[in-house]
């Protein structure tokens, strides 16, 4: 049970309607835009995931704060250019209008960077006070990498290159580690950064989690396009097979990719088996992850 999950939405939710209405005005509907997409709601699963690792660990909740918010505020900025015309050209987001439908394609263009670099802004600045310099620089370089040409925009643009192409089931694990995968590393790994652990295998060890639910994370994504509905899932059920991308039930049938969605849950919960932490939340979480509906 993810008894902690509302709790963490709430507090990260807090934060980011603190940062953003602290900020200087310089255009009135730039900052518009970027509250819209930010504080719309959503399932702030990798804000959790850095206060769920961070606490396992032992790390000071206000730590974790600064994290969590940088990382939802550049998971917001890909969503914000995700659903762009020039990429997957989506109408809804969260059971709403996306930015460019609720502004205009340029505004959404600038809030997504606006929030990009706010998502630096924030780790650069956060006052810690248990995380040492060496790891406050280790955070700003994790969050860059894993968002960046090698993490999450590597993925992106090699699913663009692949939309009406065939693919094989290893290169769309590769793209899927990336595109989706990346960001949720980066959460376990920040979570981490801020604690005092310094084992090297436990890291591993929430590395493999990392990788395991990430992945079923977008299994589940792709049979919710098939079994889902728009109301419930905030966005137009059915938008990948419409827009003839490689999914896993394209690839594997639907049956074969719930199964592949239970033995990556497996493999996530078997990995937290190695940490000496009480681990309860993170195999919670990757039970959530395919029992999920939306």
């Amino acid at each position: 049970m993810l008894q902690n999950l509302a709790a963490d939405q709430q507090r990260v939710g807090q934060l980011m309607s603190s940062v953003l209405s602290g900020l200087t005005v310089t255009d009135p509907r730039l900052l518009d835009a970027m509250q819209y997409s930010l504080l719309l709601g959503g399932k702030r699963l990798r804000p959790f995931l850095v206060y769920s690792v961070g606490r396992m660990l032992g790390a000071e909740l206000t730590d974790l704060d600064g994290p969590a918010a940088a990382i939802e505020c550049l998971h917001t900025y890909s969503l914000i250019h995700d659903d762009l015309p020039a990429m997957d050209d989506d109408d809804l987001r969260r059971g709403k209008p996306t930015c460019h439908k609720a502004f205009d394609e340029a505004t959404a263009i600038l809030a997504g960077d606006a929030l990009q670099t706010l998502a630096f802004d924030i780790l650069a600045h956060h006052p810690y006070q248990h995380v040492d310099a060496a790891r406050q620089i280790q955070l700003l370089r994790e969050l860059a990498r894993q968002s960046g040409y090698h993490g999450m925009c590597g993925g992106q643009a090699i699913d663009l290159a692949h939309t009406n192409k065939t693919m094989t089931l290893a290169a769309l694990e590769h793209m899927h580690q990336l595109k989706t995968g990346a960001l949720i590393q980066c959460a376990v790994k920040l979570g981490w950064l801020c604690s005092k652990d310094q084992q090297p295998d436990h890291l591993k060890a929430l590395q493999t989690y990392a990788s395991a639910i990430g992945l079923a994370f977008q299994v589940q994504d792709d049979i919710l396009d098939i079994e889902g509905d728009t109301a419930t899932l905030g966005k137009p059920q059915g938008s990948d097979l419409e827009a003839n991308k490689v999914t896993y039930p394209a690839l594997m049938g639907l049956e074969p990719a719930r199964k592949k969605a239970e033995e990556l849950v497996v493999q996530a919960q078997q990995a937290l088996h190695t940490l000496p932490y009480d681990t309860t939340e993170l195999a919670a979480l990757a039970g959530y992850v395919i029992a999920r509906k939306f």
